[in-house]
């Protein structure tokens, strides 16, 4: 028995070789002890002379995958070996966070394109790389609870595993061919990747079973392949994801320095680049200035794009509306009709996550999801007391939240609840979230509107339950993003997006609100206008510049414009109050631009109009007015301007950059007055609006000075929804 320190490790430190970390660390500094994973994290023993000197270092040299949240120590008469060893993992549950799947390393891709063992290897992975989250089973992370169990490693790959000085040790995927999980193409024989490219080159669609869920692949370059994948997917105008080297991207797109780093990232997300060369048909993004890439992040990703020579289309394997599909038998009956061949593989997916979608400028995460979950954020302070909470999110581009042990869980993005399979994947993620977090919640927190499959969930568990209005749940995702504490001042939150349920009854998505986590007040809005036909209006643009030109006295310009349409039914439908529900949606005014500069169809997806509109702005330091005085922000003045520039010849692009200036100066002037009142501290932009890049640039232009927090890390959209809900269900708790 000796005289020494028990070390508690807590963050991502589990499959990140932290234990290696610690054991070459202390034979470094010449102690005796041991190291292990338990629920908690990572658990040291450990006797010496430099203990201080050892802990110090243990956040400072950490593995590039790691995060430390904290190192406590306290001192003990510990039974230690005369060396220092790794000893097994202790006890099951789960109060350590999870190591999110991370793209290939270095090491391994260099390995896979080198004579060896692993040469050509779709498998190959380590401590610093490879499957994580995807594989997972249960906690803590071993081989025995992935779903890499299934493969008993080789004498080789075992040796590996065993040896603390090894790249691999304790990697729990290792794996070589002699031992491992296996490819193969259907039909077809012989080498599989060799067989896809020939597929792929010949204008073929494959599906690649990849680590979250299969994606529909083929010749970015052939406009006839891209076509016929639109086609077959029905997928009319919704950009196309791709996938290619530095290089390949370079030659299409503008590529930062930031930009460059966010594409090499461990979580490998899709960036949106900037178009800089039309090397790539236009069909791949219809209309549109930037192009969603990602870099090859499997070696199975890394062999298929070196031996096609050229970037691919790499969109998610599902029929339209449903999620990703994950397993062979299934891939088969659901995308037999898109691809012509499967490139599958013998290893199970263990749940789904589609690719994460980013930007670097502003930096923000557009869809949280492979790479980045389950990633966890630190809640501010203040809600150290914070009861368990499961926070259910909205009906679109659903996502729920976990709060324990003074961290959030944003899980990942699941997509529309109004599809049955989509509900079905929702319900397994709240499930398997429970068991792997061991989350038991006191209370549940969901949106207000009655109608969402999530807030029915909510109220269904039989715990008290805390209805958070949307826009409120907008505003405080972007407070507890930034670490706003439960006891600062208020906020000023411009919130802009499609559609949430205010307190009133009406339709919100134009608002500046004033307030915290416990609650808000509307203090500005943009002026409530019909949206003809209801939820038809959301699909249909043309619908809501009918409804905004009437309301400003303009119904002659409508008359012009969509004289082909029903519009005295409409009309009529309008005046009578018949589905025909009053909004102040930031969105549907988007919407409603993009029709009269020329968006004359359905949207074929959700924000099409919006993003077109964005594309095309061409802003010249001229915004168009907003009226008002206090709380209504009139809209009527900007469509006043917009008829007099129409009939003056100015360009669409010209006048779509005065839209979104126009909106941006209205909203940041409501906000700034505000603070400068000295009614709010700072300002917080939220809602889905503010992932058009240009929109919030001008806002924060508008803005100056003032202190603003935005969203980087939680996406805008309603994919950030359930973590707002969650600190407010919180902060009421906590506050009583």
């Amino acid at each position: 028995m000796v005289e020494g320190w028990r070390i508690r490790v807590r963050g991502q430190v589990q499959g990140v070789g932290f234990r290696p970390h610690i054991w070459q660390l202390a034979r470094e500094m010449g102690l005796r002890g041991r190291v292990l994973n338990d629920p908690e994290g990572v658990l040291i023993e450990a006797a010496g002379d430099d203990l201080a000197g050892f802990v110090a270092a243990i956040a400072q040299r950490a593995p590039v995958l790691a995060r430390v949240d904290a190192v406590t120590h306290e001192g003990g008469v510990f039974d230690l070996p005369e060396g220092f060893e790794i000893a097994p993992s202790r006890g099951q549950g789960a109060e350590t966070r999870v190591t999110p799947d991370a793209a290939s390393c270095a090491d391994c891709v260099a390995e896979i394109f080198a004579p060896g063992r692993r040469q050509g290897y779709a498998f190959t992975n380590c401590t610093h790389c490879g499957p994580r989250f995807t594989i997972l089973q249960g906690l803590p992370y071993d081989r025995a609870r992935t779903t890499m169990a299934d493969f008993p490693m080789c004498a080789a790959c075992r040796a590996e595993y065993e040896n603390p000085a090894d790249r691999r040790f304790h990697a729990q995927p290792v794996a070589c061919p002699d031992c491992g999980p296996r490819i193969w193409l259907e039909p077809g024989g012989g080498d599989a990747i060799a067989g896809t490219v020939a597929v792929l080159r010949a204008g073929g669609i494959v599906a690649v079973k990849g680590l979250g869920g299969f994606h529909l692949a083929c010749d970015a370059g052939n406009s006839e392949a891209v076509a016929l994948l639109r086609a077959r997917k029905r997928r009319p105008g919704k950009p196309f994801a791709l996938m290619g080297t530095v290089e390949m991207i370079r030659a299409a797109c503008a590529v930062s320095a930031e930009e460059e780093a966010q594409l090499g990232d461990p979580a490998a997300p899709i960036v949106l680049l900037r178009k800089a060369a039309e090397v790539l048909p236009d069909c791949v993004a219809p209309g549109q200035a930037v192009l969603g890439w990602m870099l090859p992040y499997t070696p199975l990703h890394h062999l298929l794009i070196a031996a096609m020579g050229g970037p691919l289309v790499m969109t998610s394997g599902n029929l339209s509306g449903e999620p990703q599909v994950i397993g062979n038998a299934e891939a088969r009956d659901k995308l037999g009709g898109f691809a012509d061949a499967f490139l599958m593989h013998d290893r199970e997916i263990a749940r789904r996550l589609d690719d994460s979608v980013e930007r670097a400028h502003p930096p923000m995460i557009l869809r949280r999801a492979r790479g980045r979950v389950p990633g966890t954020l630190p809640l501010p302070d203040g809600f150290g007391d914070a009861p368990q909470v499961l926070a259910y999110g909205g009906q679109m581009k659903a996502a729920m939240c976990l709060l324990k042990n003074g961290q959030a869980l944003l899980g990942h993005h699941l997509g529309e609840l109004d599809e049955a399979q989509t509900w079905e994947a929702f319900l397994a993620a709240e499930r398997d979230y429970a068991a792997l977090f061991d989350h038991v919640p006191a209370l549940v927190a969901c949106d207000m509107h009655p109608g969402y499959r999530a807030t029915q969930a909510a109220h269904a568990r039989g715990l008290p339950v805390v209805e958070v209005q949307h826009h409120h749940a907008h505003m405080a995702a972007c407070m507890a993003e930034n670490g706003w504490p439960l006891g600062a001042g208020k906020v000023a939150g411009i919130v802009l997006d499609g559609l949430g349920l205010g307190p009133d009854g009406t339709v919100w998505g134009g608002e500046v609100l004033l307030g915290d986590y416990l609650g808000v007040e509307r203090r500005g809005w943009l002026s409530p206008v019909a949206m003809p036909g209801g939820d038809m209006a959301s699909r249909e643009p043309w619908r809501n510049a009918l409804a905004q030109l009437d309301a400003a006295g303009l119904s002659d310009v409508a008359d012009g414009m969509f004289g082909g349409r029903p519009l005295t039914l409409l009309r009529q439908a309008v005046r009578a109050g018949v589905n025909a529900p009053l909004t102040s949606s930031a969105g549907r005014l988007f919407d409603a631009f993009a029709a009269v500069l020329g968006f004359a169809g359905a949207q074929s997806y959700e924000g099409e109009a919006a993003m077109g509109l964005e594309a095309r702005a061409l802003p010249d330091g001229v915004a168009y007015p907003l009226g008002g005085t206090e709380g209504v922000i009139e809209t009527g003045p900007l469509w006043q301007a917009w008829a007099q520039d129409r009939a003056a010849g100015v360009a669409a692009e010209v006048m779509a950059g005065r839209f979104h200036a126009g909106l941006a100066a209205a909203f940041s002037g409501r906000a700034r007055a505000l603070v400068e009142s000295g009614a709010a501290e700072a300002v917080a932009l939220s809602g889905g609006c503010f992932q058009n890049a240009l929109l919030l640039e001008l806002t924060l232009a508008a803005l100056g000075d003032l202190p603003v927090l935005i969203h980087r890390k939680v996406p805008a959209n309603d994919g950030g929804l359930a973590l707002g809900q969650a600190v407010v269900a919180a902060a009421r708790a906590v506050s009583g």
